[in-house]
Order: structure tokens, then sequence, then C-alpha cells
């Protein structure tokens, strides 16, 4: 049996916020473009923490699939509590909608 991985990723729609959280989506890794440093500092916290979201529920997929895998019950499963495919598509969708692409400024430093 493939051994279950310890670290996930999740990246901003831009890739330039990549964020590195164990299987509960506590951040041990976070990476930021230097361009990203210039917004606002609460901004930038909650699409951390947003993306750390992100990853513990890709995470919860993946082991719900590896239980899945080696024979758990659909009744057992679904008492987990562990998101479904379907679960965390939506999620991503709706996150991809409420995104905020759009400059906060179109002035830039000179």
């Amino acid at each position: 049996m493939e051994e279950f991985p310890t670290e996930f990723t999740a990246s901003s729609l831009t890739g330039a916020i990549v964020v590195r959280t164990t299987e509960q989506g506590l951040p041990v890794g976070i990476t930021v473009d230097a361009d990203e440093l210039q917004q606002d500092p609460t901004a930038l916290a909650a699409e951390v923490l947003r993306l750390c979201q992100k990853s513990a529920k890709r995470a919860g997929l993946a082991r719900r699939e590896q239980l899945a895998a080696v024979g758990f019950d659909p009744k057992l499963l679904a008492a987990t509590g562990l998101p479904t495919e379907a679960e965390v598509a939506a999620a991503e969708i709706v996150e991809e909608q409420e995104y905020d692409t759009e400059p906060q400024s179109w002035l830039r430093s000179v």
C-alpha cells in the first residue's frame, strides 16, 4: 500500500502564494511572491488562511479515498466527516468565483 503524504499544498489562482500544510491544514511552509507583500496585511493573511483551508479539504478527500481503497464501508466513510470529491469541487468553484483578481489600485511604485 502506498504511504499517505505528510504534506499537502494549495496555491492562489495566480500562483503568487503557495502554502504547504499538514493533513489538518496547519501551515508548515509559505511561499509569497514579493509583489504580494505590498498588499494589505489583513488581505494577505486571509488569503493564506483560505489556502490552508483549501489544502485541508484536499487532504481530507485524499484520506477518504485512501480509506475507501482499503475497503472502508461507505456508511463508515460518511460518518468520518471527510469531504467527498463533489464537496471539495463545489467549495473550490465558490472560492474561485469569490476570488478577487482585480488589483487594489492601478497605481504602482516607481
